[in-house]
């Protein structure tokens, strides 16, 4: 297995849908379910383009439902990968409408997703690691720890005193 450190646009994934009719609640927007559905996907294509190997869901650390995506809209999801641990990923997703008559985009949601690349047996295995370049890269590079140091504690994997970075935000 390929083992170099990966930028995020080596793992990123784009995947682009239409709000069909099917799509959509009683308000003819799309259903938030439904928009679930297309983040674990793109976020799933980004893992897997990371560590070339199967990997699942492990957490939805966080989704942001910004504004309503109404029936017709074009969607494009950007996955990238935030940072890896020893087998896990952080996977960031930018959700975007675009006006089919104006070619407007307009940026209205977000999610963090963690995967977990496993082995042939299910078992988590090793991830290459990631090498931030932009400075968006770099912002969400450095706060994933954070993300994850606090996701731990609220799981009860880790003591809050053990947790460094964490600490370090109020020792400023």
């Amino acid at each position: 297995m390929n083992m170099t450190v990966k930028t995020p646009k080596e793992s990123r994934a784009i995947l682009t849908e239409m709000v069909m009719p099917n799509d959509t609640n009683n308000l003819n927007n799309l259903m938030g379910g439904r928009l679930l559905h297309w983040m674990d996907i793109a976020a799933a294509i980004t893992a897997n383009r990371h560590c070339n190997r199967l990997s699942v869901t492990a957490s939805v650390n966080n989704v942001s439902f910004g504004h309503p995506i109404p029936q017709g809209s074009i969607v494009t999801l950007e996955a990238n990968i935030s940072r890896a641990f020893n087998s896990s990923m952080e996977i960031f997703i930018d959700v975007w409408t675009e006006d089919g008559m104006t070619g407007e985009k307009t940026k209205c949601n977000e999610a963090i997703y963690t995967f977990v690349a496993v082995n042939e047996m299910g078992r988590p295995a090793k991830v290459p690691e990631v090498k931030p370049e932009t400075d968006l890269e770099k912002t969400r590079y450095e706060g994933a720890l954070r993300r994850r140091q606090l996701s731990l504690i609220l799981s009860g994997k880790m003591k809050a005193k053990d947790a460094t970075e964490l600490k370090a935000l109020f020792d400023k």
